[in-house]
Parts: structure tokens; C-alpha cells; sequence
């Protein structure tokens, strides 16, 4: 048996801790503060009183959460030893909910080096469920004061962020420190590292374009959804809604590092997860699950990317580290919440 070498810190994280707060609701919850069933954005004034209301509901669950966290988390989980393999930097507020994400992440064994402020609280999301849809609401608050000089350029945390060999931030903290995300993305591109980032919601593709295109240069991995991929598609003027073609136009965006060929993978729910293996598409089917053993899809994303990091910081092949992922989504939407069982049994 290969005995595994990773070393600690190998991988690195950086985005929005949020307190995941999940509920379900109906309909006229969704209607009444003006959200579509399946969708992620961010809170207006019009939402502030939604946060109080979905507190009251009868079965509210508290989780850690944020894209890329959860990503690093399920990746840490993957690996299980060494611990403190996944490293990731964000901004929380000093209050309850920031002990409570701090106690989290310990307990997921990632090393989380938070930027602590007390000018805003910490950052929250409300999922709201209704089947198997799930409404997100994100209240960034303190997650949103993230200060590249006070944290990111630190010695003691910019050491980190060099240890590190393969770096993932997911395309929502592009609303925060662009210009922290160029910092990390171009150092992994003048080290010949492994920089990743995720589509994460239309949104973005529609709103941060400019933030987006800035850093897509650095971007060895492209992560996305249908959904996602589409609206980039359309707001690049590609003019296709084939999801195999948008990949291979995305894959020759301009890159500065030549060294390594963008890899783009876009998830599709249950359907193939389509990816680009050199200079062709290929299509990667999902696990097979009986659609009543589905609890949460919230959450199946980011786990996807956990699973494929958790390979990728390994140096195991593409097909590995999809398969991976596919394993860790399969997992996870059978829980409430981005939570997962004691340990893996991925083969």
C-alpha cells in the first residue's frame, strides 16, 4: 500500500465564513421576500427581516458554513490524517457566531486563520428549503470587512499561503478583496501551483465581470454549474448554450501560465459532469441515488470541489479527483446542511 505524503497546509482557502442558518419553508416564504427556489444572492434591506423570521421556524439548523470553507472542509474530511492540511483565511465578527465558526473549523481539523473585526458581525446565510430547492440569502456582514494589509499581507500569514501547492477560492469572495485573490492567484501562477476558483453563482458571471476576467488569466481550474457556465457564456458573447462547447472556450481564455492547460469542469445535479481532459470534452457520470434518500442538496457543489480538491492536493489524475468529488456530493445531499459522517469510505 502507497503511503501518502501530504504535507500540512498544502492547501489553501480564502473566502466568506458564513453561519449557515437552514430551515424549511413554503412557498409563500419564498414569495413574500421575492427569492426564486433555486438560487444564491445576496441580501438586500428588503431580506433583513427574513433573518429574524427564519430564526423562529420550527426546525432551524445551525451549520459553518461559506462556499469555499465547506469546500476545504469536506477536502480535510477526505484526507482525514495529516490534520491541518486545508488552510483558509476570511473575516468574522467577535461574537457568538464567530465562536461558533472558530469551534468548527477545530473540530474539522482545518487550520483557519480568521481576520477578526468587531465593527460588523459575523456573516450569516439563510438556506431557505423547500423540497429538494434551496434559496440562499447571504448576509456577508463581517465577512465582507476582509482586509488584504491587515491579514493576507501579514508575514506570519502570507508564509501560509506559500506553503501552500493548490489554492481554491470560490468566485463569491470576488465581491470582496479582488485584489486579494490576484495577490494569491499570481503567486500560484509565478510558482507553477495549481490556482482553482468557482463560477459560483450567475451572478457573479453577470455583475463582478470585471473582478472575474482580471484574475481568469491565473485560473488553472474553472469550477461551475449549468447554470453558472450558461450565464458566463452569454456574458462573454459566446453565443452557444452547449455546455461542452462552453468549456472548451472558456479552456483557451487567454492564461499566463503556459506550463499547465486550464482544466474547466462543470457540474450538471444529477446529470454527466462535464470536464475538458487535454484537448477534448468528456462527459463523467454521477452515482446513482434514489431520489428519496436526497435530504439537502445545499451544499453539493462545494463538496464536489472538496472531493476533487482532496485528489488534486494528492497529485492523482483528473478522472481521480472527479470521481472524488462525485463521491463527496453523493455523501453529503444525503444530510442536512454541508455535515458529513465520522469518515470517509471512498475507495
Amino acid at each position: 500500500c502507497v503511503q501518502r505524503f501530504i504535507v500540512k497546509n498544502a492547501l489553501f482557502g480564502m473566502g466568506n465564513p458564513l453561519l449557515d442558518i437552514s430551515a424549511v419553508v413554503d412557498k409563500d416564504f419564498l414569495d413574500k421576500y421575492g427569492l426564486k427556489p433555486n438560487d444564491q444572492i445576496l441580501a438586500e434591506e428588503k431580506h433583513k427581516a427574513l433573518f429574524d423570521e427564519i430564526v423562529q421556524k420550527s426546525k432551524v439548523e445551525y451549520h459553518a458554513g461559506g462556499s469555499t470553507q465547506n469546500s476545504v472542509k469536506i477536502a480535510q474530511w477526505m484526507i482525514q490524517e495529516p490534520h491541518k492540511v486545508a488552510t483558509f483565511f476570511g473575516c468574522i465578527g467577535t461574537d457568538h457566531f464567530g465562536e461558533i465558526l472558530k469551534q468548527k473549523a477545530a473540530e474539522a481539523c482545518v487550520d483557519a486563520h480568521y481576520y477578526e473585526q468587531s465593527q460588523e458581525p459575523t456573516g450569516t446565510c439563510a438556506a431557505c428549503i423547500t423540497g429538494d430547492n434551496r434559496s440562499l440569502v447571504a448576509n456577508l456582514a463581517a465577512a465582507n470587512c476582509y482586509n488584504k494589509e491587515k491579514h493576507l499581507d501579514v508575514d506570519r500569514n502570507w508564509s501560509l499561503v506559500e506553503k501552500a501547492r493548490v489554492y481554491y477560492i470560490a468566485g463569491f469572495f470576488l465581491t470582496v478583496s479582488p485584489e486579494s485573490i490576484l495577490k494569491v492567484a499570481k503567486h500560484a501562477s509565478d510558482n507553477n501551483k495549481i490556482f482553482g476558483l468557482n463560477l459560483s453563482a450567475p451572478f457573479i458571471s453577470q455583475f463582478f465581470k470585471e473582478p472575474l476576467m482580471k484574475v481568469m488569466p491565473y485560473v488553472d481550474i474553472i469550477f461551475g454549474n449549468e447554470t453558472e457556465a450558461a450565464t458566463f457564456a452569454k456574458e462573454q458573447g459566446f453565443e452557444t448554450e452547449d455546455i461542452a462547447e462552453i468549456a472548451r472556450r472558456v479552456q483557451s481564455l487567454p492564461k499566463v501560465n503556459k506550463n499547465r492547460q486550464r482544466i474547466v469542469v462543470f457540474t450538471q445535479g444529477r446529470e454527466d459532469t462535464v470536464a475538458t481532459v487535454g484537448d477534448k470534452v468528456k462527459m463523467f457520470p454521477v452515482l446513482d441515488i434514489d431520489q428519496n434518500h436526497i435530504v439537502d442538496t445545499n451544499g453539493a457543489g462545494d463538496a464536489f470541489v472538496g472531493g476533487f480538491l482532496s485528489e488534486l492536493v494528492q497529485e492523482k489524475p483528473l478522472e481521480e479527483c472527479i470521481r472524488a468529488g462525485h463521491y463527496a456530493a453523493n455523501v453529503i445531499i444525503r444530510r442536512v446542511g454541508c455535515t458529513f459522517p465520522e469518515k470517509p469510505d471512498f475507495q
